[in-house]
């Protein structure tokens, strides 16, 4: 399908499409790659006369473990956006550029907001982090019972840039688990309507892939435009602002004194130590991902 089918696996069967993040080794942590591929897959299926529903998910014990902060850095993404400047100094930090070079995932992932066909979103393991922008995007997220899911940035270096959370939760839910990042098992996910279905994790795929199947029953151009007036409805409630807000915000939060120190502790302590400390005090993603 593309040079990025090493690590994001295209398949159709039938009607419906399948999206597979493919770095199990890596927990599918997201990179350049694996962000342009998921945009091309999500291409094709548009473009598939075959394909009624799309079903994003992950190969592996997770769904995916947001951004790859070790294997890569920003240096490696590529970015269509680089106006001519002047070099800069050591150290200094260019909010212009911060904001093209994030701004080009939020409009890859968003490719999953715009797609006209229904997107399900099967969350196994875990999805945190970063990985969040991209499957809060889905028209609908079906999750094993024992998963969970969550922004830990939030505590620090980081917002969300999609920036869903509030959209699809309302202001005390969103509250609750952005200023604390705190772990949202699958029952509170779908209390509080953040998911529409769990489902034992043995038979997530089967279920998943069933009720996609359903949409084929459905014209194409009516589910296109039912989606389209859905969606519009939240962007007249200002998401493609609250996007652009939380982008700039997500660069200043990687980029403060604070943020400086705990990323140069990686080198110190070890990224996974770093990240254990950070959670500690919560007690939530190093107990669930144990158990």
């Amino acid at each position: 399908m593309s040079e990025n089918a090493d690590v994001v696996r295209y398949e159709e069967r039938g009607t419906i499409a399948t999206i597979t993040l493919n770095r199990p080794e890596r927990l599918n942590t997201l990179t350049e790659e694996v962000v342009a591929g998921v945009a091309d897959g999500i291409d094709a299926a548009t473009a598939s006369k075959t394909v009624r529903a799309i079903v994003l998910r992950g190969e592996g014990r997770v769904f995916t473990a947001g951004y790859d902060l070790v294997g890569t850095g920003e240096a490696g993404w590529g970015s269509p956006y680089d106006a001519p400047s002047v070099p800069p100094r050591a150290g200094a930090w260019d909010p212009v550029r911060d904001y093209q070079f994030m701004n080009q995932n939020v409009e890859r992932f968003m490719k999953i907001w715009h797609c006209p066909k229904p997107v399900i979103g099967q969350i196994h393991g875990f999805a945190v982090g970063g990985a969040t922008d991209l499957v809060l995007c889905c028209d609908q997220l079906f999750m094993a019972e024992d998963a969970f899911i969550g922004y830990a940035p939030s505590r620090i270096f980081g917002t969300p840039t999609t920036m869903l959370w509030v959209y699809r939760l309302g202001l005390e839910h969103a509250k609750q688990f952005l200023l604390t990042g705190d772990a949202i098992d699958a029952p509170t996910a779908h209390r509080i309507g953040l998911v529409s279905r769990v489902i034992p994790a043995d038979r997530l795929t089967a279920e998943t892939e069933a009720y996609a199947e359903r949409f084929q029953h459905i014209p194409a151009n009516q589910l296109a435009l039912n989606k389209l007036l859905i969606n519009q409805a939240f962007e007249n409630m200002g998401l493609r602002t609250t996007q652009l807000l939380g982008t700039l915000f997500d660069g200043v939060t990687r980029h403060t004194e604070e943020a400086y120190r705990w990323a140069e502790s990686f080198e110190e302590k070890g990224f996974r130590e770093v990240i254990r400390e950070r959670d500690a005090p919560f007690g939530d993603y190093g107990e669930r991902k144990k158990s």
